[in-house]
């Protein structure tokens, strides 16, 4: 892989391997936000107007914001029982289909999400609920979730394009825990 390729695809992965470490805090609030709202409902019989909606706000950005990283860390659900009885190159050929595939399905995505995203932000959308807090920043999270998702297809698409085709390589998260 030339020098330049090699820093391109590995820079968009550090990138989301750090916004995937960020966004993991996010279940730091959700998690006792939530605790919170089933001990007002169940032992108090008296539920917020906020903490289910802000519970939603924020999980749909870690769900979003994590899964280009976990793309990398082959994290998503595949059918592992059938590929493993594949040989390497059959395996490979599929990653070189599935890939594409990943990234022209996050273009389209983002081609129609982008608008909606945008106009959110513009008017500074809000939820209309009794608490209303804003909802455009969790809009916004669907199409940069969707770029980087993009964008970590394509690399791990040129890294089997350019691996050896009798090779494997080590799954990511098996290299982190040896």
């Amino acid at each position: 892989m030339p020098a330049w390729l090699s820093v391109s695809t590995s820079a968009i992965t550090t990138l989301n391997r750090w916004i995937f470490q960020i966004t993991v805090w996010l279940m730091a609030i959700v998690v006792p936000v939530m605790l919170y709202e089933v001990v007002m409902r169940y032992l108090f019989d008296a539920p917020t107007v906020w903490g289910m909606e802000l519970a939603v706000l924020l999980f749909g950005p870690y769900f979003l914001l994590g899964g280009p990283y976990l793309l990398h860390l082959r994290g998503h659900v595949a059918l592992d029982l059938a590929r493993q009885r594949l040989s390497l190159a059959w395996q490979r050929r599929l990653d070189l289909i599935n890939f594409p595939i990943i990234v022209f399905f996050c273009a389209v995505l983002l081609y129609f999400s982008a608008p909606s995203a945008f106009s959110a932000w513009t008017y500074r959308e809000t939820s209309f609920s009794a608490w209303n807090p804003p909802i455009w920043p969790a809009k916004l999270m669907v199409p940069l979730a969707l770029a980087l998702m993009l964008l970590q297809a394509l690399v791990e698409f040129v890294r089997v394009l350019f691996r050896a085709p009798d090779t494997t390589e080590q799954n990511p998260a098996e290299a982190a825990h040896p």
